[in-house]
């Protein structure tokens, strides 16, 4: 008989299994998509918990083990649940979105109960891990007390499309729109999901069925008439439109179940269309979407017997193979790139490869420009593979190159998708290190980057620890007028996390705060005000800015300031006042109390909600003192 398994190791593996799994779901592509990512993101946020858990040799008591374990099959019905609604037919799961809010409701409960058992306190972790879980049990809770509100035009588009036989081409195009059911890709999935569904008798009564396969016939009819811009290329619609010889299985992508043009091995041997595989791996994925193996590397391999097989097929049934589209004849800077076109995208790409210094920082300087003038080319710039390439730049010892490298980084960062292949390319340190040492431009334009790249959670914790705060404050003194903006806007989103406060406070952000606070010229009080007022929740800040004796531009703010600065200066005001008589003693003697009373009456909600709070302790004061 074999060792007995430490339940200590087994509870944490398996609860890092669960996270691991969870992470590596594909992304949702319905109408639960909203509630399907708020999941996956918090749930991902556990997982340096348990990795640390496992690394430290103090054994767990047995009320924690129990605790984890309650956590565990909370993951556990939350994979159950994820994978259900990530399959399946979209249209039913519109008409059920309301069962499917209840359940991600409950399974969000029962995350939330089993983090409410574990005492971080107890635990042998670090300060920052424990701050982060406690952030993301602070999400939990927000979650728990407030189900996700439906759309209200989704409920009303639905129940006329399901009535009327003659709809509104609008309705139908929102319909298609918030379905995901956009292309003939789309149609062909749910075509085969909803089949399945039927076979499945999941469908009662048999009116339900009659309803969604009417509906779903309007929305295919539109998406085929409407003819939209599709992942497929002209030649395969043209195939579609003539009816087409069906394609043999193993021409298709495994991921877009389109005939392939450039197909490629990836390291467990399977074959995948190039910009589909690529797009794979750039949303961070490491396992085969065919085999779930892990990729032992992420080399694409040309796979040139099957695309001669493809070649030879599509000729002998008369079938034009897909190609890409002509480069664009300018080459002149800023020359648009389509969809379909990656020509003049591969040739920058060629230059910021293996180029001379000069070639890449002209490439550097395309992409930037390209990045810049809308979506679709930021789309095709980094399915191009560009983004690794110019996270290298960055730390160029041309201030050009390196300028238009972290410019582009932020143009492309815009795309929420491209957030997590610039953070997986390893651009944090050096895009920080631009920000302290680079041109005053570059300076700027890296602020904006962090702060682009903050707006997900788990990157915040990154950013902070990459020292990106203390560079963020010294240009928010020294900047441009817009530089200071940047950094604010960057030093306030990355305050969001708890860590981060602290590393703000130590590395001495209250006193400019104050100074621009005072500065009625510098164009920055709302930025300060805010920022304050988000620093003053944190131990460690509220004392940094008692220090700083800002009751008298405090109660002028609450006085005479704007609506959102009045409210800013009485969150800040509370919390200095929340258990210190010498700052209550202070905010009276100002004459805080008539402007508190004002703005009670005309303030914000939140905003009447804190004068009402320091009012009362006002009030508790005078009654101590005359006592």
């Amino acid at each position: 008989m074999g060792p007995t398994e430490d339940p200590d190791d087994s509870v944490l593996t398996r609860l890092a299994e669960s996270v691991k799994a969870i992470s590596e779901l594909p992304e949702c592509r319905n109408v639960c998509k909203k509630m399907y990512g708020n999941l996956v993101r918090r749930v991902k946020l556990l997982s340096p918990l348990f990795e640390e858990l496992r690394d430290s040799e103090e054994e767990l008591r047995e009320d924690e083990v129990k605790a984890l374990e309650l956590l565990r099959l909370a993951l556990d019905s939350a994979i159950e649940l994820l994978r259900s609604v990530n399959g399946g037919s979209k249209l039913y799961q519109a008409l059920q979105r309301e069962k499917i809010a209840q359940k991600f409701h409950h399974v969000t409960e029962q995350i939330e109960a089993a983090l409410n058992e574990i005492h971080y306190d107890n635990l042998n972790i670090s300060e920052e891990v424990r701050e982060q879980i406690e952030l993301v049990h602070a999400q939990f809770k927000r979650a728990k007390g407030k189900m996700d509100s439906l759309d209200f035009q989704l409920d009303m588009d639905l129940a006329i499309a399901q009535k009327e036989k003659d709809l509104d081409p609008a309705i139908i195009k929102r319909l298609s729109e918030k379905l995901y059911l956009k292309t003939i890709n789309d149609v062909k999935k749910e075509s085969l999901a909803f089949h399945e569904l039927v076979i499945s008798s999941d469908i009662e009564p048999r009116d339900s069925f009659e309803e969604m396969s009417s509906l779903f016939k309007k929305i295919k009819d539109w998406v085929q008439m409407a003819n939209p811009q599709v992942d497929t290329s002209e030649g395969e619609m043209r195939l579609i439109k003539h009816r087409s010889p069906v394609i043999p299985d193993d021409f298709r992508c495994p991921i877009s179940l389109e005939l392939m043009k450039d197909p490629v091995i990836v390291a467990t041997g399977q074959t995948y269309e190039r910009s589909s595989i690529q797009k794979w791996l750039d949303a961070g994925h490491k396992t085969c979407p065919k085999t779930q193996q892990t990729l032992l590397h992420t080399a694409l391999t040309p796979n040139y017997v099957l695309k001669s097989l493809i070649a030879l097929w599509c000729e002998s049934n008369g079938v034009e193979l897909p190609k890409k589209q002509a480069n664009c004849k300018s080459k002149k800077s800023g020359c648009k790139v389509s969809d379909c076109d990656r020509a003049a995208v591969n040739e920058l790409l060629e230059k910021l490869a293996t180029g001379n210094p000069e070639q890449k920082r002209a490439a550097a300087g395309e992409f930037r420009l390209l990045a810049k003038r809308n979506a679709d080319n930021r789309v095709c710039i980094a399915e191009a593979g560009a983004i690794p390439l110019l996270a290298d730049l960055v730390s160029s010892s041309d201030p050009r190159t390196q300028e238009h490298a972290v410019t582009a980084l932020l143009n492309l960062s815009i795309n929420d998708s491209n957030k997590g292949t610039i953070v997986n390319a390893g651009a944090i340190p050096d895009i920080v290190e631009v920000l302290k040492n680079g041109s005053m431009e570059a300076r700027e334009n890296a602020a904006a980057t962090l702060f682009s790249l903050s707006v997900v959670d788990e990157y915040k914790v990154k950013i902070g620890a990459a020292g990106a705060i203390p560079a963020l404050i010294t240009l928010l003194c020294e900047g441009t007028p817009r530089g200071k903006k940047d950094a604010a806007t960057a030093i306030f989103n990355l305050s969001i996390y708890q860590g981060n406060k602290s590393r703000a406070v130590k590395a001495g952000i209250v006193a400019p705060l104050m100074r621009l606070l005072k500065d009625a010229g510098s164009g920055m009080v709302d930025e300060a005000l805010a920022i304050l007022a988000i620093l003053a929740s944190h131990f460690e800040g509220k004392i940094a800015i008692g220090q700083g004796e800002p009751i008298p531009v405090l109660v002028e703010f609450i006085r005479t300031g704007s609506p959102r600065n009045r409210e800013n200066a009485a969150a800040v005001l509370w919390s200095l006042c929340t258990g210190d008589l010498q700052q209550l003693k202070l905010a009276r003697e100002h004459g805080a109390e008539e402007a508190l009373k004002q703005l009670s009456e005309n303030g914000t909600d939140r905003a009447k909600r804190k004068a009402g709070n320091i009012l009362e302790l006002l009030h508790q004061v005078e009654v101590v003192v005359e006592a």
